[in-house]
């Protein structure tokens, strides 16, 4: 088949379903070749990386099923970029979106709404971050604008609502979607928050991933994470990398900048580490989009972010958190993000960066991050469980004889950013 994607094709021979009148097949019926036939079918639509990225924890709890077949699409998207790349790179079979939407399927999960209304099959949906966090781009006072990906838009078609379910990390979100859209009440559930799992898991082995990487017990690893966007860290690179190159003592302190894969795929991974390296003076390693983000963050000493969700997760690691960038009147108030916005420290001008790492050290209080990371999930440690239980119940099939069997956060490759020379070192 011929995959469409931007301006490339990308041409594989995997099997997949054909189109009517095609093969000589009906609609949604298998392949001669299928060796195992009368398969429920589900398809993952990914309409950018991240949302694939998302969806990798919910899919996962089908694929040791004999009786499920999984397959992928890319929806359209202004961010699509890399999205399709990566789902081939799984040795996964995606269809292109025009035979995507020409099939009937058991289930469909997404963790975006463009292109849902087109496809034919129960829809679940889930947010693609945490905390109910940015607000529209436009409206009225920022305590009255819904959470973007809890109002009727992200939910609704025509006044029809697409999912038949919204799975949920934490109850508080329940209000919020009663507030900005009730009519999507009935089909909520709380399930939990699959990052929050990985992560808290990891936490106990940090040694493991910060060997992983290549840092030594006494480096510190300082985490740049940047959301996408105005109001981003990413728009002030020019300004927070420089200081980083020039104040961090080295040996001592690595940094890394783990960028919103939308940044790549507006602008292509080379321009983002290009600029990046730029600015920093090479005195950094940059995170491929295609990586996960997680490991990093549990081997991070400080993280220094914005109003993202991976500065958000950063609230479970227990370490110090400084905010570089933060538009408040684009967030949802009533969010955690918010909420840690009142409690990380700045990062202010004018003052050494290691002596602003030391206050924040030195201020860090863990219980007030601890609540702010009980924000993300209200079902700590029960996401397999409950998600696995809400697919199962979609397709109509019995769980499988066994509790769910998730895979631990992989070990993440070295850092490649070279240590600076003697000569370059400040003190």
């Amino acid at each position: 088949m011929t995959l469409v994607h931007g301006e490339q094709d990308i041409t594989t021979t995997r099997g997949t379903h054909s189109g009517p009148g095609t093969d000589g097949t009906p609609d949604g019926a298998a392949w001669p070749l299928e060796t195992l036939r009368d398969r429920k079918r589900v398809l993952v639509v990914a309409q950018t990386m991240v949302y694939a990225q998302r969806l990798h924890d919910f899919y996962s709890l089908l694929a040791p099923d004999l009786r499920i077949h999984v397959q992928f699409t890319v929806a359209p998207h202004m961010f699509n970029r890399g999205a399709a790349e990566g789902l081939l790179a799984l040795g996964a079979t995606v269809l292109p979106w025009e035979q995507a939407v020409r099939h009937t399927f058991d289930l469909v999960l997404a963790a975006g709404s463009q292109g849902m209304e087109q496809l034919h099959g129960p829809v679940v949906r889930l947010p693609h971050g945490a905390g109910n966090i940015k607000l529209p781009r436009s409206g009225g006072p920022d305590r009255g604008r819904p959470a973007r990906k809890f109002g009727p838009d992200y939910l609704c078609w025509e006044g029809r609502l697409v999912p038949v379910s919204f799975a949920l990390a934490h109850q508080e979100e329940l209000g919020e979607l009663g507030r900005n859209c009730p009519e999507a009440l009935p089909i909520a559930e709380v399930v939990g928050d699959p990052c929050y799992d990985r992560i808290a898991a990891a936490l106990p082995h940090r040694e493991r991933y910060r060997a992983a990487l290549g840092l030594r017990p006494e480096e510190k690893l300082v985490l740049v994470s940047s959301t996408w966007g105005a109001g981003s860290l990413f728009t002030r690179l020019d300004t927070v990398l420089p200081r980083l190159a020039a104040e961090l003592p080295r040996p001592g302190y690595r940094t890394a900048l783990l960028a919103h894969p939308n940044i790549a795929a507006a602008h292509s991974s080379w321009q983002v580490r290009s600029w990046a390296m730029a600015t920093a003076r090479g005195a950094l390693s940059v995170v491929p989009p295609e990586a996960d983000w997680r490991p990093l963050l549990v081997a991070a000493d400080y993280i220094i972010g914005d109003h993202g969700s991976v500065t958000l997760y950063g609230a479970m690691t227990g370490v110090p958190v400084l905010l570089a960038e933060y538009p408040h009147h684009a967030v949802n108030p009533r969010s955690p993000s918010a909420q840690l916005a009142r409690t990380a420290p700045a990062l202010a001008p004018g003052h050494p960066l290691t002596d602003q790492l030391a206050y924040a050290a030195e201020q860090y209080r863990p219980e007030d991050y601890a609540a702010i990371a009980d924000r993300i999930s209200s079902e700590p440690g029960r996401f397999d469980r409950n998600a696995r239980r809400l697919l199962y119940r979609v397709l109509g099939l019995g769980q499988p004889a066994h509790g769910p069997e998730p895979a631990p956060l992989p070990l993440p490759a070295p850092l490649d950013a070279p240590l600076l020379p003697d000569a370059r070192r400040a003190g």
